[in-house]
């Protein structure tokens, strides 16, 4: 079975997705990490800011808000 993975800055808001993988490294890596955006969970897109670079993400019942320049190292796939 395959799935089809992309970027979480093309989720669209209200959009769900399972994080596949962290495409950075070292500090990046771990403050991502950290704040819960690891493989296996998921995440739902809630609202974009009104300039649009940035968006709040739902992660393990917490908002956090990402740039889309970060948001774009972090893979997910279409949660169904």
């Amino acid at each position: 079975m395959s799935f089809e993975t992309f970027d979480l800055s093309a989720l669209p808001v209200g959009g769900r997705g399972i994080i596949t993988q962290v495409n950075a490294n070292g500090i990046e890596k771990t403050r991502l990490t950290d704040l819960g955006f690891s493989p296996a969970m998921e995440v739902k897109a809630l609202f974009k800011s009104p300039s649009g670079n940035q968006t709040a993400y739902e992660i393990m019942g917490a908002v956090l808000a990402l740039r889309n320049e970060d948001a774009g190292k972090i893979t997910i796939r279409k949660n169904a």
